[in-house]
């Protein structure tokens, strides 16, 4: 008698509530579909860019015919240095004495993992607190690292902004201890930004709390640039506490596939960083053992090069100018024809999402009757727009809303 196999009775996973919506988007026939789910940039034809940067410094690498041998645990020395200045600034106290661990990770995601992985081997009782709403997969990372994950108030659906007294009050309340993960700049999926007087306010209770800051920073330059998009992490830098920061080139670059990211943390000392990136070593050797060449080695390139990282630079800008172009073009569309609500509110997100207020009988029915793709909390890709396909998602937006307000 055969003993029946363990996966007999294995139940069948729900679909990611992000990339489902690819899933289901790519299964529909319609020639007129969009996606507004997944959170990728498109240019103005609809397709993913190739940078002139990236394109040039992949160039100057196939030139060079190098061998793949494996890196360090910690990654592409290069790459690693480029990551600390670009996110903590050239004179940054903590880079120049020596006082910053970071290491090549798998895309964003992967700095999220370390992070939550190292933080459960050496501070396993705390809880993680997230903010409501979130990123689906910040919940869904530390609860698989093992930690209670937790949510403190963050987007108003009334006002469209951050409800920072109820912030400040939860946090207030965090146990000592408490891991807080904070959106550095565009914030996903409301767009909705802290000021820089709001993350003053922040870091006081972190330290009066004695909290541990977990800043994600997936979009730096997609804001106000790469230097103010980095300002919440450089707050934090000052302070005399450990301080994570989980980065991604994904979208800054458009090297999804590549999965280029970084984990940094900022040590009390030079001694202290050494115990701390031995550990961290380890993590990763029980993990995935040691990272990809070619994307950081892409990254590095660009920004070693001061022609090629203003190219980049300029690249970035106008990306995140035509986001812009975009917002402002869905307001004065659905203010046109929807005159009796006001929209202004997504002019004022920032980054790549937009919290339209949709609800999820209204999300489900733009999938439904008009092949237009979007998670089931509302959430919208601004940067898969294009004068193409406006007109067709207005018009499906101003008839779902109308026979539904929800917005």
């Amino acid at each position: 008698m055969i003993t029946p196999s363990f996966l007999t009775h294995l139940p069948l996973a729900p679909k990611d509530p992000i990339l489902g919506v690819t899933e289901a988007f790519q299964a529909d026939s319609n020639p007129y579909k969009v996606n507004l789910g997944v959170g990728v940039y498109t240019d103005e034809q609809g397709k993913l860019p190739l940078l002139r940067s990236v394109a040039l410094a992949e160039d100057q690498i196939n030139t060079l015919k190098t061998a793949r041998g494996y890196l360090p645990i910690e990654g592409l020395g290069r790459y690693v240095r480029q990551v600390q200045t670009l996110v903590f600034g050239e004179n940054s106290p903590v880079l120049q004495e020596g006082r910053l661990v970071t290491v090549q990770s798998l895309g964003g995601t992967g700095g999220l993992k370390l992070g939550a992985d190292f933080l459960r081997w050496f501070h396993p009782a705390a809880e993680v607190w997230i903010s409501d709403p979130s990123w689906e997969n910040h919940r869904a990372l530390f609860e698989a690292a093992g930690f209670v994950v937790k949510s403190y108030p963050y987007y108003d659906p009334e006002t469209h902004g951050v409800d920072f007294d109820k912030l400040i009050r939860t946090l207030e309340g965090a146990p000592r201890g408490t891991i807080v993960v904070l959106h550095a700049c565009c914030h996903n999926p409301s767009g909705v930004d802290l000021n820089e007087a709001q993350w003053q306010a922040i870091r006081a209770v972190v330290v009066e709390r004695g909290l541990i800051p977990f800043l994600d920073l997936a979009y730096q330059g997609f804001s106000q640039g790469t230097e103010k998009d980095a300002v919440s992490v450089r707050y934090f830098s000052e302070l005399p506490i450990p301080v994570l920061v989980a980065n991604s080139f994904s979208k800054s670059f458009s090297l999804y596939g590549e999965r280029v990211g970084a984990l940094t943390l900022i040590c009390a000392s030079r001694e202290e960083a050494q115990r701390v990136q031995s550990q961290l070593k380890r993590v990763i050797r029980t993990n995935y053992s040691n990272p990809p060449t070619h994307g950081a080695s892409i990254v590095a390139t660009v920004l070693e090069d001061s022609n090629l990282h203003q190219l980049w630079e300029d690249e970035l800008g106008a990306m995140r100018n035509r986001i812009r172009f975009m917002r402002q073009a869905l307001v004065s569309c659905l203010k046109e024809a929807i005159p009796d609500q006001d929209f202004g509110f997504v002019a004022e997100q920032q980054g790549m999402f937009s919290f339209s207020g949709l609800n999820l009988a209204q999300v489900r029915r733009l999938r439904q009757d008009f092949s237009i793709y979007a998670v089931d909390s509302g959430r919208i890709c601004i940067a898969a727009l294009n004068e193409q396909n406006l007109e067709r998602v207005v018009e499906a937006l101003t008839q779902v809303i109308r026979e539904a307000p929800g917005m």
